[in-house]
């Protein structure tokens, strides 16, 4: 059945026009009267008791789409604990591939940083906009992939800024550097977030990586190749994934 995000609040018997990028995709589907469909509604400002909508649609109109909610199905498919991505922004496409296969995978939230090495410079009106095609990317992944919540992608921030904010959990820095620990430091941690930090094309710089020891990252390490800025957060995800 086709999933669309549907960021309103929700409940069974509530009659509503869907919103206008969910109705589009509705339109050129050719959905008619009486077919159903799934909604969801958990995502960046929306307060939800997740899982997931069945719905009919009660009227095609030019422009709007009305749909009335049947039932509600508790079901969930997240990961079984909450995995942050902080990445110095891969250029061009990579980021949107980035932004896809990581919502796939079950990331909780994505936190782009403007690093030394970063070759995509953004700020105001032009952040802005990549932030919400970001965030975009990421509904219709969540839509395509069976997720129910979607990941925010949070708007653009230095790296030192970012690392002086407060933050639980795990945090865990993807590094190359002699010392770091494999993976597996992770499996005695179930029970935590975790927050992986990594770095754009050509990594974090010296005094980038020193900065995230010193703000009490673990250095950790995906095995001896070299993966490009937009793998590696996405092998981090996949193994988490596949113990959950």
């Amino acid at each position: 059945m086709p999933r669309f995000y549907c960021p309103l609040p929700l409940q069974v018997g509530l009659e509503l026009n869907l919103p206008s990028g969910a109705a589009r995709h509705v339109q050129v589907l050719r959905f008619q009267p009486g077919d159903t469909l799934t909604l969801f509604n958990h995502g960046p400002g929306v307060d939800s008791a997740g899982g997931e909508f069945e719905a009919t649609v009660t009227h095609m109109g030019r422009s709007e789409v009305g749909v009335r909610i049947t039932s509600h199905h508790a079901v969930e498919r997240e990961v079984s604990r909450r995995v942050h991505i902080a990445l110095g922004m891969p250029a061009n496409e990579r980021m949107d591939w980035l932004v896809e296969k990581a919502t796939e995978l079950g990331m909780a939230s994505l936190q782009p940083l403007a690093t030394e090495r970063t070759v995509i410079k953004l700020s105001g009106e032009r952040a802005e906009k990549k932030q919400a095609h970001w965030q975009s990317v990421a509904v219709a992944a969540c839509e395509q992939c069976g997720g129910n919540r979607v990941p925010p992608v949070h708007p653009v921030q230095k790296l030192e800024a970012w690392l002086a904010q407060p933050r639980s959990g795990l945090k865990l820095l993807l590094s190359l550097q002699t010392g770091s620990q494999p993976l597996s430091y992770l499996l005695s941690n179930q029970e935590q977030d975790i927050t992986f930090l990594a770095g754009p094309e050509g990594g974090l710089s010296p005094q980038e990586e020193a900065a995230a020891l010193a703000a009490g990252f673990v250095p950790v390490t995906l095995g001896p190749r070299v993966l490009r800025s937009e793998t590696a957060p996405l092998a981090a995800l996949a193994v988490l994934a596949a113990l959950s």
